[in-house]
């Protein structure tokens, strides 16, 4: 039952949501916190997640106020992207260019700020990062699934190296996320949702002020290590350690 809710919400508040931003859009409204652009991804992802009975518990509440952050996530489901989306205000995403060609979803989401990324071609990769650097300039926070894709269970895999260039870049503080309980609620490739609890945790922020280029991978080796920690001290989820690679030159 809660599947067709949510599944219903789902059809009917996206054209609505999505046209309101297009209009927005096309109309030339400032993007800017408590804009139609802040206001509509979060109405959407809200009325979804509660349409599905699925209750967002956020843990480090603190960690996530306040703007220009990168957000770096965990991914084992869709459902996390609405997750991230009801707990965070103007907020831009960093997804795959694949979504884009989804009807009407791909452009309105596009109107609202998400950068779309080529992983098959690194100038447009870096371009995309780029354009991500410049919404935490214009003072939106930015969310990236750091492993790149959704996995199947909650270890850590290994992360891209673009989300802490673009947070070096925009000399912007990185908070780690962890998100658990999607998984049970829509793991890959299964339409049902079931309902239930899923928990976010906002940890600490990790600055980049002062950082360059070179201490990128040392930077991605922090995060993903407190994110680690986090799984394993509070859902008993050890993920494989991965040293940083040394900076060479």
């Amino acid at each position: 039952m809660r599947t067709i809710l949510g599944i219903i919400v789902l059809l009917v508040l996206t054209p609505i949501c999505g046209s309101i931003v297009l209009v927005a859009s096309l109309l030339g409204l400032k993007d800017h916190a408590g804009s139609v652009f802040d206001r509509m991804p979060h109405w959407w992802a809200r009325a979804i997640t509660s349409a599905a009975g699925v209750k967002v518990i956020v843990h480090g509440d603190e960690n996530r106020r306040g703007s220009q952050h990168v957000f770096v996530a965990n991914h084992v489901s869709w459902f996390d992207v609405l997750v991230m989306a009801a707990s965070l205000r103007w907020f831009k995403f960093v997804a795959k260019a694949e979504l884009q060609k989804v009807p009407l979803f791909g452009r309105a989401a596009l109107a609202a700020g998400t950068v779309y990324i080529r992983r098959d071609n690194r100038k447009a990769a870096f371009d995309a990062y780029r354009e991500a650097a410049e919404k935490i300039g214009e003072g939106a926070s930015v969310i990236v699934f750091a492993e790149g894709t959704r996995g199947d269970d909650y270890p850590l895999r290994p992360f891209k190296k673009g989300p802490f260039v673009l947070a070096i870049r925009a000399q912007a503080p990185i908070v780690p996320t962890v998100i658990h309980g999607t998984l049970r609620v829509q793991p890959r490739g299964r339409v049902r949702v079931e309902p239930g609890e899923v928990h976010v945790h906002f940890l600490e922020p990790v600055p980049t002020a002062g950082l360059d280029y070179e201490q990128r991978d040392r930077l991605a080796a922090i995060v993903r290590d407190r994110m680690a920690a986090c799984l394993e001290r509070e859902y008993g989820v050890t993920s494989e350690v991965i040293l940083p690679r040394r900076a060479t030159g």
